[in-house]
This record gives structure tokens, sequence and C-alpha cells, in this order.
């Protein structure tokens, strides 16, 4: 945990009085209505911003005076921004969306930032892996990425026919790793099942069970044969590289590329009561994901050193600069260039864009989160009362005058959609501005006004 003490905050107070005076004029100081925060995170690399607005001082050149403090899991996280406990947190992007239209937790959460782009990946156990291997084709000896579910199908159907179910580990019920893995395992004809009103196991019609286990627990819950395989965030794909128990498979950027991952979440009631710290925070976020990225990359050597650290993800820095420094392992030794695994700043990665939080929201309703056929407005409402561009443009408009960044690092003139977008490993094309539509080209999912009672699909 870290505490800024009185005297070290009185001695940077002094210093960067000075500082001021001596300084050429910039934009205008916020006048901070809250100074001391605490913000929360889970032990995973994409809190990376976090730790870096941290340790590069971004945080105290805004006048903020942050606690950083890991969480034990995505829900007392949540729980903690809902009670106040924390200011603020990193968050799964479907964590503010669903609490704020009442899936779990009731709760208005905002997001005016966005933490990164991919940074997923798919595991499976060394058991499954062999029994894979089988129809997966290869080139020089090694199997040909992106491996499709397809490929696991077979292994699926044959636990099946020993009267074994296929089970895999998802961080949280809206988490993108929940919804990577269904849409991974749908593209490749395997149903990873539904939620209803009175069954929130996600299970329903299921051909692979998939359930809630913590991150950092993803690999010992692996090796102990509870789950088949798994979907998370870094460093607890490669983890399994290392121990020898697991074969990461695909990651999240073979599934949608460059898709949106983590948000910082704080209420509406923290950011309509305090807009210029809510201010100062977004624009010491942005310069940190900034650093991160800037010059091809150049400083994610010193990032993993950081990161490494027990107070933030504590795994071993070999195993985190594995995939945060442009490279990806699959099976032990296949190592790959994966360029863009982890984004924190170059492609607007920290603008919060309606359509990505309308992409969520079609998640959540094709696999019966939301439980009735809603109309396109609606999901644009929600995506305006959560996702905050109007906050981050001005705090990065705050940042321009301040010298820090370029204007042209900004989608200024953004309606808040990004262009469609056909990555996806099935090929389907999104467009945020028609989710409804979206969601009538899969063949599997909900769509239109279907709904699931009593366990199967009705209407339409």
């Amino acid at each position: 945990m870290h505490v800024a003490s009185t005297l070290r905050g009185f001695l940077l107070g002094i210093g960067a009085a000075l500082a001021a005076a001596a300084a050429p004029a910039q934009a205008e100081t916020l006048d901070i209505e809250k100074d001391e925060l605490k913000f929360g995170f889970i032990k995973l690399t994409d809190m990376a911003p976090l730790a870096i607005a941290y340790e590069k001082g971004y945080f105290e050149d805004e006048g903020l005076f942050v606690t950083l403090e890991p969480q034990a899991n995505w829900k007392v996280l949540l729980d903690g921004v809902i009670t106040g406990e924390l200011d603020g947190a990193h968050m799964l992007a479907g964590q503010p969306l669903a609490a704020t239209i009442g899936f779990g937790t009731k709760a208005h959460i905002v997001t005016p930032f966005s933490m990164d782009l991919n940074g997923n990946g798919i595991t499976v156990s060394n058991e499954v892996w062999e029994m894979m291997k089988a129809h997966i084709p290869l080139e020089n000896g090694k199997p040909v990425h992106p491996i499709k579910a397809d490929y696991l199908k077979p292994v699926v159907e044959q636990f099946r026919a020993e009267g074994k179910s296929f089970r895999m580990g998802m961080v949280f019920p809206v988490s993108t790793h929940n919804y990577e893995l269904r849409y991974w395992l749908a593209a490749g004809g395997i149903h990873p099942g539904f939620y209803s009103e009175d069954n929130i196991t996600g299970q329903i019609q299921a051909e692979v069970l998939l359930s809630v286990t913590p991150p950092p627990q993803m690999p010992a819950t692996l090796e102990a044969g509870t789950i088949n395989g798994y979907c998370v965030g870094e460093p607890w794909n490669q983890q399994a590289v290392f121990k020898g128990i697991g074969v990461p498979v695909i990651t999240d950027y073979e599934i949608w590329k460059n898709n949106p991952e983590k948000v910082f979440g704080i209420t509406k009631a923290f950011a309509d009561e305090y807009p210029n710290t809510t201010l100062a925070l977004t624009k010491a976020l942005i310069r940190a994901a900034k650093w991160l990225d800037e010059n091809d990359n150049a400083n994610r050597a010193e990032a993993v050193e950081i990161l490494s650290r027990s107070e933030y993800v504590g795994a071993d820095a070999e195993v985190i600069a594995n995939s945060m420094t442009g490279t990806f392992e699959y099976e032990k030794g296949d190592k790959r260039e994966v360029t863009d695994f982890n984004v924190f700043y170059r492609y607007f990665a920290t603008y919060p864009y309606y359509s990505d939080a309308v992409w969520y929201l079609t998640q959540m309703r094709r696999w019966g989160q939301i439980t009735e056929q809603k109309s396109d407005d609606w999901y644009l409402d929600v995506a305006q009362q959560v996702y905050r561009p109007d906050i981050y443009l001005k705090a990065a408009r705050l940042l321009v005058e301040d010298g820090h960044v370029p204007e042209a690092d900004f989608p200024w003139d953004s309606d808040g959609f990004r262009a469609p977008q056909n990555a996806f490993i099935d090929g389907v094309t999104f467009d945020g501005r028609e989710p409804n539509a979206y969601l009538g080209l899969f063949p599997i999912g909900l769509k239109g006004p279907q709904k699931v009672e009593q366990n199967l699909v009705v209407g339409g």
C-alpha cells in the first residue's frame, strides 16, 4: 500500500509552489476539491497506468496524493467504489455498465478513461492441448494461428461422450474475459450457455461450463484439475507456460483485434461532486498511458520492473515481460511476435468510445444477462450515461495546453463511435450504431424478442 505522508505532501507542496513561480505561464491549475484519494486495482499488468501515474509523479503533478490498494476480487473492488471506501478503481469494462443497468449491484458508475486495448488470453490444460493438437493444422512443425475453437469442439464432444463436464474459468460474469471466451467458443460452434432472470449461473444449455475464478488463482485451479482451461489477463496465461501446466492457445488480439479492455471507474456522484479532481486524475492517467507506449514501447522494460513489485502485480519480471515487451509465448518455446498485445495509448486507446460500451451491452443481451430485447436507442442512452468522453477530452485539452501531449493524439471530432469493425475471429462486422442488427448475425445467442424461460429459449 502506498500512503503519502503529511510531511512528504508538505514538502512536495513547497516544491511545486517554487517550481510554479519559476516556470513560464501554463494552463491554469485546477482547483482540486479532494486531494487525498484511494484507488483500487486487481493484480494484472493492465493496471499499469495507475502504477505509472503514481511512480512517475503524475498524480502529484496534479496536486493529488494517491493511495493504491490491491483488491481481493472484482466484486470487492466494485463494492468499495460504490460505498466510497475507494474513490475509484481499475475496472472490467462491463462493470460500470452492468452496475448502471442494475445487473448485479445497482449503482451509477461512470468512466472518463479507457485503460488499454487487448491483454487477455485463453489457456487450456496440457491434457486438453494434446487432444486439440490432433485437429490443428501445422506449418513448419508449429500450429497455425489463430487457433479457433473449432479445434476444441471434438475435445468437448469426447468429454461429453465419456460422461465428463468440460469446465473453463473466467474472472467475473460481466468481464471482458467472459464475453471473449464465449465469443471464441460460439464462433467455433460450441454453446457457452445462457443466463436468465432466475438462473444467473450462465450455464443454461451450455456445452462448456464457465465459472468464476479470481485471476491470480487461475494457474493453481487449472493445475488442480478443477477447470480444463481459462480466459484471463496477463501475466496469468504466461504463468501457466512458465509453470509447465498449460498452453495459451489464443490471445484476445486474435479474437477481436484491438479490443477495449479495462476502464477506470468512479461513481457519478464522485464525478459530479469533484469535477476538477476527476479532470486531474484523468490527466494523470492519460500521461501514464502515453509513457507506457511512447518511443515504440521503449519504457516497457522499466514498466515490467515496476509491475513485478509485490505492491502491484507481484509476478516474476520475466513472466510479465513475456507479454509486455511485444511477444507472447504459446506452447513452451513457441514465442511469437505480438506487437500490440498490450496497448495503452496508441490507436486512441484511452478514449472512452460509446461504441465500445455498446459492444459490451450486446454481449450481455446475447447471453441473457439483459433478459429482454432493447431498442437501439436504449443501447446508446446507457453508453452515454456511463462513458464520458466529454470529461476525457476536457482533460486532454488541459494536457495539450500544459505541453505534455500533442494535439494529434486525440480524436477531437469523434461522435463517440468507431468506424464499423470487422477484425473478429469469425469475420462478423460490428457497427455500434446498430446493435440489434449485429445481434441478428450470430447463429448462437439471443436475438430479437427471444428470452430464456425455464431453461428454454422462447419468442422470435
